[in-house]
């Protein structure tokens, strides 16, 4: 392009050229004065491998005849360096440093294998310098005795739990329940001579001076197994001292059964029991057994 021709361009277009060359030149300088080589991002565990690398290379090379020498270890404390020495990858190295963080040792060469899945031919290379604490080695040699067959003498078995009748029950018996002395166990025994014979368990809790606790191992121990063969208060005929007879019948109550017989008529079942003036409906269940309807 000549000067000539140059100045044919309007003043717009020369000042878009100027633009252009200028640009153009800012280019030309960023290119020789940037370095434009692509950043490399630092990875310590790639930089650490690297090393390692390059450490025993080197060692090759300065040494023809060079050979790793092993001597014996605790596997459990293996190194990053002597795990990728002895030819452990990265991710197995980290298993091992994983399952030791949680406390745990492995104490044999299956065991370390288990937790870094080295492989078979690997195992078999390192598994000739493992040196395990002594009271490992010495582990199956140990002086324990199997508790089976311990020389101790050992506490003979428990008694199986017999339930007796309560009906049946010595003075011994119950004695032998921790808790019931000599007055207890006469108090007991006197309390079912009112009745000639326990109908309820439940019974237990009319008897004075027994503790819930004594209450709880007498229901334990013992039960009413054979229904007593009674003498039933006959309750439609008894007059009122016969009833009065009977320990839970108390001359009033027994006055009351008269006067709501002769009223009512005969008493049919347990529901009119409980209409008769001051009966002890909290026993009817129980009294209810020493009846004849």
């Amino acid at each position: 392009m000549t000067i000539k021709s140059f100045l044919k361009f309007n003043k717009s277009q020369r000042s878009g050229i100027f633009f252009l060359f200028g640009i153009i030149i800012v280019l030309q300088i960023l290119y020789f004065f940037i370095d434009f080589t692509p950043t490399v991002i630092d990875n310590p565990e790639a930089e650490k491998w690297l090393s390692l690398s390059s450490e025993i290379e080197n060692s090759k090379q300065e040494d023809p005849t060079y050979k790793f020498k092993v001597y014996p270890y605790n596997p459990n404390f293996i190194t990053d360096f002597k795990g990728y020495k002895l030819g452990m990858a990265t991710e197995q190295i980290d298993r091992l440093f994983a399952f030791r963080k949680l406390g745990k040792f492995a104490n044999s060469p299956k065991e370390f294998q288990a937790v870094t899945g080295i492989s078979d031919s690997l195992l078999k290379a390192m598994s000739p310098n493992f040196k395990f604490p002594e009271w490992v080695n010495n582990k199956s040699e140990n002086n324990y005795q199997d508790y089976k067959n311990s020389k101790y003498q050992k506490y003979p078995e428990k008694e199986k739990l017999v339930v007796k009748d309560i009906n049946l029950a010595t003075k011994e018996d119950l004695m032998k329940i921790s808790g019931i002395g000599d007055a207890i166990s006469d108090r007991i025994l006197g309390y079912k001579l009112n009745f000639k014979s326990f109908v309820s368990m439940d019974q237990m809790n009319e008897i004075f001076g027994l503790s819930p606790e004594i209450i709880q191992k007498l229901n334990v121990n013992f039960q009413v197994i054979n229904p007593p063969n009674l003498n039933k208060v006959d309750i439609n005929n008894a007059s009122v001292k016969e009833l009065t007879k009977f320990p839970y019948f108390k001359y009033i109550l027994a006055k009351n059964i008269v006067i709501y017989r002769s009223m009512n008529g005969e008493i049919k079942n347990i529901a009119e029991l409980s209409e008769i003036k001051d009966f002890p409906v909290d026993k009817i269940k129980i009294i209810v057994l020493y009846l004849q309807f």
